[in-house]
């Protein structure tokens, strides 16, 4: 007879789990972004993915109901959820009242956002990208205007949020959905250092470049010349020599007024690069170092060693 299996669970845990209670999920935020064709959908969308929202273009309105549904799931990680409806979805979009209508039954708050600009804006814009009104057909650019207001009457009157765009820039476009849409959002750019060397090239992605060659190279000492800027060794090494210390300090400074204006022009991705000869030793610790003094004045900063094993 063969023996019974040892009990493997220490005893209780069962009576612990079924007392522990799930944690919460915050509330899901919907947005709809619909409106006239060539006021700017596109580049509201664009603003909210920098913003971390998930966002779906062209969803034909009866999918925003199923995929709100994966939002709500256990396991989901996507909190805010912006979906970009309008009339490329042709016989599907008058579905949209019956979908939102399903939202609200189902308790989902959502918001509409509602973009518009005059006809004359609307018909330059589209001349200027030479393609058609979606609703033009065999008429003119204006007919397709017509017709799409027609369409999208009873959806504007709803809307929660209404932007017009003739007057405003691209820039000026993205400050209204953030300030309408995303308040409280933390102005923070996305920085990435890459610690790079100048023997294998520039990064192509640059948008400032910092030149560590003037430091002193650990390569020419040999119980540093294994290492990598990543060790303590080296770091120490490198932030002792004369000018390091000073250069980070004044380097950071001087980034202040230039990541501020990115965040006021709504740039918000900007990559640091920062070389020496091989991209091991200087460059990896200087970036390191910058990171973390970016870090502490309250940026969103990631660091890479690009040339990291390629000696």
């Amino acid at each position: 007879m063969s023996e019974p299996s040892p009990i493997t669970v220490p005893q209780g845990i069962a009576e612990i789990e079924a007392a522990t209670p799930a944690p919460e999920r915050a509330d899901p935020e919907v947005l709809v972004i619909t409106g006239m064709s060539g006021a700017g959908r596109t580049r509201a969308a664009g603003v909210l993915e920098d913003l971390d929202w998930f966002v779906v273009d062209n969803l034909p309105p009866l999918m925003i109901v199923p995929l709100v549904d994966l939002m709500t799931k256990a396991g989901s990680s996507v909190e805010r959820l912006a979906v970009v409806v309008d009339v490329r979805g042709r016989e599907y979009f008058p579905e949209l009242a019956e979908a939102l209508g399903h939202l609200r039954s189902g308790g989902v708050t959502y918001r509409i956002l509602f973009l518009d600009a005059s006809d004359e804006v609307l018909v330059r814009r589209f001349e200027s990208v030479r393609r058609p009104h979606p609703l033009q057909g065999e008429g003119r650019i204006l007919d397709g205007i017509a017709a799409e207001r027609r369409v999208l009457d009873s959806i504007a009157e709803r809307a929660d949020v209404v932007v017009d765009t003739t007057d405003l820039s691209v820039h000026d476009l993205a400050k209204e959905v953030r300030d309408a849409v995303a308040a409280g959002s933390v102005d923070t750019l996305r920085i990435n250092i890459v610690a790079f060397g100048f023997k294998y090239g520039l990064p192509l992605d640059a948008d400032h470049v910092a030149d560590v060659r003037f430091l002193a190279n650990p390569y020419w000492i040999s119980e540093l010349r294994h290492l990598t800027g990543q060790d303590e060794a080296v770091r120490s090494y490198v932030l002792g020599r004369p000018g390091a210390t000073e250069f980070v300090e004044r380097y950071v400074a001087a980034l202040e007024p230039v990541l501020a204006g990115y965040v006021a022009e709504e740039k918000r991705y900007v990559t640091i690069a920062v070389g020496c000869t091989g991209g091991k030793h200087r460059s990896v610790a200087i970036a390191g170092e910058i990171a973390e003094r970016l870090r502490a004045a309250g940026q969103r900063v990631t660091v890479a060693a690009r040339d990291l094993g390629k000696e």
